[in-house]
């Protein structure tokens, strides 16, 4: 046989072997160039598990008119121009192959209108000829790609593929993966019209837990380890179970690198050899672990499937993450004191959140989920713009919880000291640590939590707590602007004229907090979009107010703050696990005076029993 240049259909069909392994290959590539496309919002539905039907929906940039065409041809991408670009890739797609795979292998229409025009167009392309088709139609900002009858031309390549349920369960898992590198995308999932999966995006802490806990579970949730370690400009974050709460499968295994995610085999090795002989015999690790490094350090052009990457630092790499998953380990395993719940009891267990060493330049500030670059720091900027304390009388309430802990913790008081009678300098260590970070020692009444902090017992309201972490959240995303998130059923909020006119003033601030309104009738306004923190508040009543402390208030902090505490409902009850993950969310460094910390009067206490006696 003649050497002789492929015909393009198949060449594509060729193509279409390595990229398009099954229904959720498809769906891995046309989610990926959403992403791309700088899409906030996916919809993925389903149909016979991907063989009848995939439709990707996404509000992303679109596609133009005069490129619909072009977008359907092998080896067409926006994302790549020069060899230099292909030595330091961002994009999660870069190769130009997907959509011309696709469309040989399906019957594919992709429909798309950009900003910039006024009508959206729609490009059909069939395997049989791979003509491509161009005619108006009906669409909003955004792209849809339907890949409809998967494998309809190549009978060979549909009769490996199983059953609906198995097929759609590779889908279910590609989405799970997508919604752990992306926390700032909503994400829904449909099968035959019913909706399986909707993972809402979040910026603040508590939002990112959701997410985390719903795709890994609520027990790896509240085991996990949080580590953030930098060095050398290598950066690896994420949360790490630790050995005793192994599974017994190795469902909970997610690695990124740069945002891809990954099932590279360096990766692992490097986490299996952290654990050691850690894990039972019969247990797996469970890890959500992000790896960000310089782009030009690392190849993600040598695997098809784009599964696995060459580092050009293997051995540094390797060491690296090795290194860091090591001391997380380690400390884990250093005796801390708990209380037991039930018992009221103060032993000695594992902590919830291990730091590694300064040596690596660790961090331990909440992280957000953003591409490329995932996290934000906790800058001297946020912190020194705190505010002072609230004033004494607003703690009455808390009070009470005082008297719960003299009247009901009589011998557990006595015991608090406890794990700190040692002599040894490994003890002393310990006891310095918790003194000067702060130890969590017992829950009271699902709400208060009571720390060993500054040379003192201390009282923390945990809701107070949580409304003040998800203010520092939202004031690292502040340049940024807030998320605006749709309502349900839009509000109508009839306005004076003073607020219309406050409304006319901080239209700019209005949108840096993600509210987005259109005006009706006379002088109502209608409230179509909001942020995360005010989607369930009573919206009539606080924008009226948030327009009078837009008036009287520029200072970033208070308005975070302010946002932070009206999505913050008084929340009952809290677990000791959560309690003290917050705890340690809010470690280090925090300032001297703060809104949700009460000290414990022990001296009065005192002062009381022996006036009684």
């Amino acid at each position: 046989m003649p050497i002789q240049i492929l015909p393009a259909r198949l060449a594509n069909q060729i193509a279409a072997g390595e990229v398009v392994e099954r229904p959720a290959s498809v769906v891995k590539e046309l989610v990926e160039n959403s992403l791309d496309a700088g899409a906030t919002r996916i919809e993925v539905d389903i149909e016979k598990g991907g063989a009848k039907l995939i439709r990707i929906r996404d509000n992303g940039c679109g596609i133009g008119k005069d490129e619909l065409t072009l977008a359907l041809s092998r080896h067409a991408t926006s994302k790549v121009s020069t060899l230099e670009d292909l030595e330091q890739i961002l994009s999660l797609g870069f190769r130009g192959e997907a959509l011309a795979s696709i469309s040989s292998v399906s019957r594919l229409t992709l429909t798309s209108r950009p900003a910039e025009q006024s009508e959206a167009w729609q490009a059909m392309a069939s395997g049989r000829d791979m003509e491509v088709i161009l005619q108006p139609a009906s669409h909003p900002l955004g792209t849809t790609l339907e890949a409809s009858d998967l494998f309809f031309n190549t009978p060979a390549r549909r009769k490996f593929m199983r059953t609906e349920k198995t097929e759609f369960g590779h889908i279910d898992e590609v989405i799970r993966r997508i919604a752990l590198s992306r926390f700032d995308v909503d994400l829904v999932l449909r099968h035959n019209g019913k909706q399986v999966r909707q993972y809402r995006a979040g910026r603040l802490p508590s939002q990112q837990d959701k997410r985390l806990a719903a795709v890994c579970g609520p027990a790896f949730m509240n085991s996990a380890l949080k580590l953030d370690s930098e060095h050398h400009g290598l950066r690896l974050w994420g949360w790490l179970a630790p050995p005793s709460a192994a599974r017994a499968q190795p469902d909970v295994q997610y690695t990124y690198v740069n945002g891809r995610m990954m099932r590279d085999k360096l990766l692992n090795h490097a986490v299996r050899q952290a654990y050691g002989d850690r894990l039972p015999a019969e247990g797996h690790a469970a890890f959500v672990l992000y790896l960000e490094l310089d782009a030009r350090e690392v190849d993600v052009n040598v695997h098809p499937a784009k599964h696995e990457v060459r580092f050009h630092q293997s051995r540094l790499v390797h060491d690296f993450i090795c290194q860091v998953l090591l001391q997380v380990l380690e400390r884990q395993q250093l005796p801390q004191p708990s209380v037991d719940t039930d018992t009221g009891e103060v032993e000695e267990s594992f902590g919830v959140t291990a730091p590694v060493s300064e040596s690596s330049d660790t961090h331990r500030e909440s992280v957000s989920y953003q591409a490329p670059r995932h996290g934000y720091g906790g800058g001297m900027s946020a912190r020194e713009s705190r505010p002072g304390t609230i004033g004494r009388g607003e703690w009455q309430g808390i009070d009470g919880l005082l008297t719960t802990v003299a009247a009901e913790q009589d011998t557990a008081s006595s015991d608090v000291q406890t794990p700190y009678l040692s002599s040894s300098a490994h003890d002393a260590g310990v006891l310095q640590a918790g003194l000067e970070h702060g130890q969590p020692l017992l829950l009271v009444k699902e709400r208060g939590l009571v720390v060993l902090y500054r040379q003192g017992l201390w009282l923390c309201d945990l809701n107070r707590a949580s409304a003040y972490a998800d203010g520092l959240a939202l004031l690292e995303v502040w340049q940024q602007g807030l998320t605006p998130q749709p309502l349900l059923l839009p509000i109508r909020i009839a306005l004076d004229s003073r607020q219309q006119a406050a409304l006319e003033r901080h239209q700019a601030q209005l949108q840096k907090l993600g509210i987005e309104l259109k005006t009706a009738a006379g002088d109502t306004i209608i409230l179509t979009r909001v942020p995360q923190p005010l989607r369930h508040a009573d919206l009539a009543r606080l924008f009226p107010e948030l327009l009078a402390r837009l008036d009287r208030e520029a200072e970033p902090w208070s308005l975070c703050q302010w946002l932070a505490e009206q999505g913050t409902s008084d929340r009952q009850p809290w677990s000791m696990i959560e309690a003290m993950t917050l705890w340690q969310q809010l470690q280090p460094d925090m300032p001297d005076e703060l809104p949700f910390l009460q000290p414990v009067a022990i001296e009065q206490q005192l002062d009381r029993w022996t006036d009684g006696d």
